[in-house]
């Protein structure tokens, strides 16, 4: 049986950070996000991974903990899973950003592979490190990483070979999980013009 990698975004973060870019940045869940996820860790926990990633972030290795709690399996951060550095733009609210920026803020659709948010990553970037903290993934047993919404989307549209400008497309919802097969081998990465070519499995 091919080994599974089941991707979870995070619980929503504290309300306070509503409206603001976090990439980098480190805060904790809302309430709702607390509530959900106590039901999430089961869900995850009855699928039996082998061993569990995490960011490192406050907002992943919190659901790391409780389900590792749950299995009794190996648990490690990897911060290669980290969301996109925004630079300058950390911690300020979107409007502000736009205020200052105008259009500028387009780039991360316009140019996604060279724009530099705020003078942080790339889209390439991000890219690259991502591609890089999935190969380092074991090829037997599954394994459940809890990352963000930027790394998931970059996996995502890598394995469907399509272009970086189609990562906005694979983001998924907070706290939602995605599976997908663990192959041994991978196809070439180009991070300035796509992604790759497998096409990934989701529910």
């Amino acid at each position: 049986m091919t080994a599974r990698v089941l991707l979870v975004r995070h619980p929503p973060v504290a309300k306070a950070w509503a409206g603001r870019c976090y990439g980098r940045s480190d805060m904790g869940w809302s309430r709702a996000g607390t509530v959900l996820a106590r039901t999430l860790a089961v869900a995850l926990a009855a699928q039996a991974p082998a061993r569990i990633v995490h960011s490192g972030a406050r907002r992943t290795r919190q659901l790391a903990d409780r389900v590792a709690a749950l299995v009794g399996c190996p648990i490690a951060a990897d911060p290669r899973w980290l969301e996109r550095d925004f630079g300058t733009w950390e911690g300020r609210s979107w409007d502000a950003i736009w205020r200052d920026t105008g259009d500028l803020m387009d780039g991360m659709m316009t140019d996604p592979a060279g724009f530099r948010p705020g003078g942080g990553e790339t889209g390439a970037d991000l890219a690259a490190r991502v591609k890089a903290a999935w190969q380092a993934l074991p090829t037997a047993g599954d394994t459940l990483v809890v990352a963000h919404g930027g790394p998931i989307a970059a996996i995502r549209t890598w394995l469907a070979g399509e272009p970086l400008d189609q990562m906005v497309a694979h983001i998924p919802q907070l706290g939602e999980v995605i599976v997908l097969p663990r192959q041994s081998s991978m196809p070439k990465f180009n991070p300035r013009d796509t992604l790759g070519s497998t096409t990934a499995i989701s529910r």
